[in-house]
């Protein structure tokens, strides 16, 4: 089954999943720790501009974007239709527009569509495959967990197959015209029970080859795919520490709006 689409490869895919991994957490944090708009509304730019190094079109990129741009317009919407404030912009039965409430509205906007920005830039440039590898590699992940996470992920595929291998024999077998529609626990029981004995005999089988094979053991192993670090990862902090920097000074220093300075 085909979970991805055909894209060009650029640095982004070079640098140390490990590394990507750990400098988006401090982004997060990062993030979460700003109240001044002018900065935020900076990263946010700063990280959307990223994403056009991720090798795959633009049609496709607002595709992926297009549940983030809700969540950017229901979040700030939430806030400024239902905020508090002073400075009464707009008022209507329960619609309460302030002007604080608005720039709360776009700070937590900016603030959710910067961290989508930065979850959609590691699932396009981040192969799981090299991510646990640099996990066990880099930050001494057991093997044993690395391995069952890939294995896992492996199982989807296999899983979405034989749920559609069943909805067919369930519909050629006559079985949904003897229930309502409406019955949702016959449903769920004629379709769990099924997937979840597959998936508990080959998770058994598994476990059991993989402590043939000598996972339980706290020995060192030998990989097939060596993870290390290149120039891409200096390109990659570069990036981060220079672009984010200019972002804060930026916002500081030449600020949109002097009330844009702190909105909690």
């Amino acid at each position: 089954m085909q979970l991805s689409f055909p894209h060009r490869e650029t640095w982004l895919h070079a640098v140390n999943p490990g590394l990507k991994m750990i400098f988006l957490t401090l982004l997060f944090v990062f993030v979460i720790l700003i109240h001044n708009l002018n900065v935020m509304a900076n990263v946010a730019v700063v990280m959307l501009l990223l994403l056009g190094w991720t090798g795959h079109a633009w049609p496709r990129l607002l595709l992926y974007a297009s549940p983030f741009i809700l969540v950017f317009i229901s979040t700030s919407t939430g806030m400024i239709m239902f905020g508090k404030g002073e400075t009464t912009w707009f008022q209507w039965g329960l619609i309460h527009i302030t002007e604080e409430s608005f720039y709360r509205g776009l700070h937590l906007g900016f603030r959710s569509l910067s961290m989508a920005a930065a979850g959609l830039l590691f699932g396009l440039t981040t192969k799981p495959v090299r991510l646990f590898y640099s996990l066990m590699q880099q930050w001494r992940l057991p093997p044993k967990y690395a391995y069952s996470f890939l294995a896992a992920m492996r199982m989807i595929p296999i899983l979405l197959d034989e749920f559609q291998t069943l909805r067919y024999a369930i519909r050629i077998r006559g079985t949904r015209q003897h229930g309502s529609r409406w019955n949702v626990y016959g449903i769920l029981k004629r379709y769990a029970i099924p997937l979840l004995a597959q998936s508990i005999r080959r998770a058994q089988r598994m476990a059991v080859a993989m402590e043939a094979k000598g996972f339980k053991e706290g020995g060192s192993r030998t990989y097939y795919i060596q993870i290390g670090y290149s120039p891409a990862d200096v390109w990659f902090m570069g990036y981060f520490i220079i672009m984010l920097t200019a972002a804060y000074i930026l916002g500081t220093t030449f600020p949109y709006h002097s009330m844009l300075v702190d909105v909690r």
